[in-house]
């Protein structure tokens, strides 16, 4: 394509009017030493640097006010489309040799014999599987890298490299996470240069005042009492297996450790066997009490490991897709209601107008759907679930209701 041309006679205007550094300038030739430089004879020892000494911890600053983004409406299907501003994530791909192609038929929700078990999935966009280190048992710093958006999950993952190896991992990163931050995992234990820099001192609070930072993964014993995690595990030496999803976090509400699960030697409760740490704290102080966000308290393995923070993402239950297209993207199909199929394909199917019939609301397959059909044995109790979760919530509110009308009628 020809370049506008610019009428000669106004070039000397325009370089009176543009600034010296706007201008082409051409480079000039310069001497250049090659004489080699001295060699250096005196050897320098670098001092050995204790990184827990200098370490800061990171600022908890102010969760800045939830925002939406809206799109000015060129299509009806960006009218009402809705997204939290995550202006923080990586705009380029994954790392690839974390990740693996997300491929078979379990993507339409059948079995190995081609069966659907699971309705209202297929098609959707081409993902890959990102690779997540649940587990954390490598020790030492990691740097965060970036922070990304994970297709195969709610909550967002982080990047991370060990700062000694060099190896890279994908993490579930925390509210509040960015890149360029110092995470770590003592799973393994304490470390010796954290007690130096304590001054070989095991008190509780000391340690966690270097330890329970955000994204760091810790024993539940070596948690304060109160604080707020996510990615806890159910067992020792296990992987993370609840809260996981965006948004998610647990409390630590029973701690029953004294020190912080440190003996006079400086060895931590990981490293001893359980029937050891029964003659010592007993078999009931091996748990620690861990509130869910359903309201159940739940015992769990004081080795168990959890996250301090809560899992990012945390607006992302008030995204709104804007049209059906875009849960077809997601490998999501439609759900057809069973008053508009016929009497052959569902119970509530058939006759005239959108009327089911004067039955129960009941499945495809026949079951009742609300409250009828009992799965739970009574027998069949978990015994690490110390406060059960509350359930029929709806149903005690509109007793109550009932019974303020009735006290309304009495007076």
């Amino acid at each position: 394509m020809l370049q506008p041309r610019i009428c000669l006679r106004h070039v000397q205007h325009l370089r009176t009017l543009l600034p010296y550094s706007t201008l082409r300038t051409y480079a000039e030739a310069q001497a250049i030493d090659h004489t080699p430089a001295p060699p250096i004879t005196a050897t320098t020892t670098v001092p050995e640097i204790n990184p827990y000494e200098s370490s800061v911890r990171p600022e908890d600053t102010p969760e800045p006010p939830f925002r939406l983004r809206s799109y000015k409406p060129r299509t009806p299907g960006i009218r009402h489309l809705r997204r939290p501003v995550n202006d923080h994530l990586h705009r380029g791909r994954a790392y690839l040799p974390l990740t693996f192609p997300r491929k078979g038929q379990h993507i339409g929700g059948r079995n190995n014999s081609g069966q659907i078990r699971v309705r209202h999935r297929g098609n959707g966009a081409k993902r890959r599987i990102r690779i997540i280190d649940f587990h954390r048992n490598a020790p030492g710093k990691h740097t965060v890298e970036r922070i990304e958006y994970d297709p195969g999950r709610t909550a967002h993952i982080a990047l991370v490299h060990n700062n000694a190896t060099k190896e890279k991992s994908y993490i579930v990163a925390a509210q509040g996470m960015r890149a360029g931050e110092q995470v770590e995992s003592f799973r393994e234990g304490i470390p010796q240069q954290l007690l130096d820099a304590l001054g070989g001192s095991t008190d509780a609070g000391m340690i966690a005042a270097k330890t329970a930072w955000r994204g760091n993964c810790l024993p539940l014993h070596m948690i304060p009492t109160g604080t707020l995690v996510h990615n806890v595990g159910l067992r020792k030496g296990g992987k993370a297996q609840l809260c996981r999803s965006a948004g998610t976090f647990a409390m630590v509400i029973g701690n029953k450790d004294g020190d912080a699960g440190m003996d006079k030697e400086g060895v931590s409760g990981a490293e001893k066997e359980d029937g050891e740490r029964q003659e010592k704290w007993g078999k009931k102080d091996l748990y620690v009490h861990v509130r869910l966000k359903s309201g159940e308290v739940r015992r769990i393995h004081k080795d168990a490991c959890a996250t301090i923070g809560t899992a990012s993402n945390s607006n992302y239950n008030r995204r709104q897709l804007g049209k059906a297209g875009r849960s077809r993207w997601l490998g999501i199909r439609p759900t057809v209601r069973g008053v508009a199929m016929n009497a052959s394909d569902h119970p509530h199917g058939g006759g005239r107008g959108k009327s089911k019939g004067n039955v129960q609301p009941v499945s495809i397959w026949g079951q009742l759907t609300k409250g009828g059909y009992k799965t739970r044995k009574k027998r069949n109790v978990n015994r690490f679930v110390v406060t059960a979760r509350p359930r029929h919530q709806q149903s005690a509110s509109k007793a109550k209701k009932k019974e303020k009308k009735e006290k309304k009628k009495k007076h």
